[in-house]
């Protein structure tokens, strides 16, 4: 199988990830914590250094404002609803995954917050003025994606952290398509909440994400046993304890640090690069082809490296299905991101989305543009 679905979740792992993986099953057992024998001392030491390592990556203050969730989702769900308070207001963009607009559509629903959603263009000042007009006195936080997971399209996040900073609003940012692709530092970018999956650009494994917070005043999603203030009714308040609640996922924590090594051994900008002339080089073919409608305007550069299409008179899953019998692995249809879709008028159809990774070959380029070419013509 040629695999091109990596914006839902890379494969390859690496090899030293799955090997992390394995080693941290037969040697960290201990629940980190819990206990005050060496074993699970051992454990939570190892834990530790995840934890430092990964607010190392991002920018963070320190490895206390890292949170490890189950995954991209999860952190979502615990900023959105641990900020969101009875009569506020909350402005996101028209390019969300559902991980961002459910909770805001439930929010609305049980009369909690209103939400209001801005337009995305391909001038940053415009797209920052799009938010700034939707500002209300109620206002208390923007949530966006950093990149779009249909096009790639990414958001003006330093911009917008100007702009919540100068009306007082705090700004949680959904890094699921950019989080190892896309220099972050929440520190120097002016991000509250920052909320991204393991198992992407980071190359760990499945179940795993990060919450990585400049601040902690959001409610936790989940309470429960932290192994700190156990004769305590409440929830601790403080970092990480606070987002934290039950056992973490010690095995698939230390894969993401060892995914979060890989990343910074190969280098992001090297590994960008890779995927983006990769990216580039397929629209540029598709292009020559009259039968495929291509979604997004790379030509300013202001994409992640992935793309959406469509080959006329097929519904996206058709062609995804007509790729997987060529062995090529595709995703079609809405992506989990019916936002995203209005905005590129795919609604009816879908779109066919291609994403490479580090480990993506120009021969695997080759055969995936044979293949549409195949069913395309």
């Amino acid at each position: 199988m040629i695999y091109f679905d990596n914006a839902a979740t890379t494969w390859p792992k690496p090899p030293q990830v799955r090997e992390t993986v394995a080693r941290a099953i037969e040697r960290y057992g201990a629940n980190p914590g819990r206990s005050g024998h060496s074993f699970s001392v051992e454990t939570a030491q190892a834990v530790y250094e995840a934890r430092k390592n990964v607010a190392s990556f991002f920018g963070a203050e320190a490895a206390e404002c890292v949170a490890f969730t189950g995954n991209c989702t999860q952190s979502l769900n615990t900023a959105i609803n641990g900020l969101a308070r009875r009569g506020c207001h909350i402005i996101t963009s028209c390019l969300e995954h559902n991980s961002v607009m459910r909770p805001l559509e439930s929010l609305r629903l049980r009369g909690i917050a209103d939400y209001s959603v801005a337009y995305v263009y391909d001038d940053d000042e415009m797209t920052v003025r799009s938010f700034e007009r939707l500002i209300r006195r109620n206002t208390l936080f923007i949530v966006c994606t950093a990149a779009s997971n249909v096009t790639g399209k990414l958001l003006p996040v330093e911009k917008l952290s100007r702009l919540a900073r100068e009306y007082g609003l705090k700004l949680v940012v959904d890094a699921a398509q950019a989080a190892g692709v896309m220099d972050i530092n929440v520190s120097a970018d002016g991000i509250d909440y920052l909320c991204a999956p393991g198992h992407k650009g980071l190359y760990g494994p499945m179940g795993t994400g990060v919450l990585i917070c400049s601040s902690n005043d959001a409610e936790p999603l989940v309470r429960g046993g932290t192994g700190s203030d156990s004769f305590s009714l409440l929830q601790p308040d403080y970092m990480p304890d606070k987002y934290e609640s039950g056992t973490v996922n010690v095995p698939g924590i230390l894969g993401l640090s060892s995914g979060v090594d890989f990343v910074r051994d190969k280098g992001l900008a090297k590994i960008r690069a890779h995927e983006a002339d990769a990216v580039d080089y397929i629209r540029g073919e598709l292009e020559k082809t009259p039968s495929v409608t291509l979604y997004g305007d790379y030509t300013n550069r202001g994409y992640a490296p992935l793309l959406s299409f469509n080959i006329n008179g097929l519904y996206s899953e058709e062609t995804a299905m007509k790729l997987d019998a060529m062995s090529i692995a595709v995703r079609g249809g809405f992506h989990c991101a019916a936002s995203a879709h209005r905005y590129c008028k795919t609604e009816q159809t879908g779109s066919v989305r291609v994403c490479p990774s580090y480990f993506t070959s120009k021969k695997d380029v080759k055969s995936l543009l044979i293949s549409i070419q195949k069913i395309a013509l």
